[in-house]
């Protein structure tokens, strides 16, 4: 009977080997920004239900519906984050333009707001565009490293 049994070798002679390394790079290099869509999803669902667990749906109705859809939509590119990191990282400074908006949204959208609904208002804000300068910063570094694998 035939010896069928292969011996594992050393892998640094196959000859797809670098092409094998940044095929990986590339599959990782995203993964660096969807390790924030833990806390990105939590200040998103923390702001979608602000209204509720501050109480200002009666006295800021126009604010409470804009905290929901903001919240809705931070918790979506948090989903995004996780499951396409990649392609969803562009899009992270996204997360500082709504991070601006909602720092200033109860001035435009709500009607004299008081300390609450301010400072919820700021954190949620301030919380979503650090987490989207972390984002981009971690994209803009591993797209940086995915391009000079690619030139080796």
């Amino acid at each position: 009977m035939a010896d069928v049994s292969h011996s594992r070798g050393d892998l640094s002679s196959h000859p797809d080997v670098p092409e094998m390394r940044a095929r990986y790079a590339r599959m990782l290099g995203g993964r660096g920004a969807a390790l924030l869509d833990g806390p990105v999803f939590l200040v998103g669902l923390f702001c979608a239900l602000s209204p509720w667990i501050i109480h200002f749906t009666v006295s800021q109705p126009a604010l409470a519906t804009h905290n929901l859809i903001m919240g809705i939509a931070i918790v979506v590119m948090a989903l995004g984050l996780t499951l396409a990191p990649v392609r969803m990282a562009g899009l992270s400074w996204a997360l500082c333009a709504m991070g601006i908006w909602l720092v200033i949204a109860p001035w435009i959208v709500g009607s004299s707001p008081d300390a609450g609904v301010i400072w919820t208002n700021v954190v949620i804000g301030a919380l979503t565009f650090l987490f989207g300068l972390a984002c981009a910063g971690t994209a803009m570094r591993a797209a940086r490293k995915v391009g000079t694998t690619r030139k080796m």
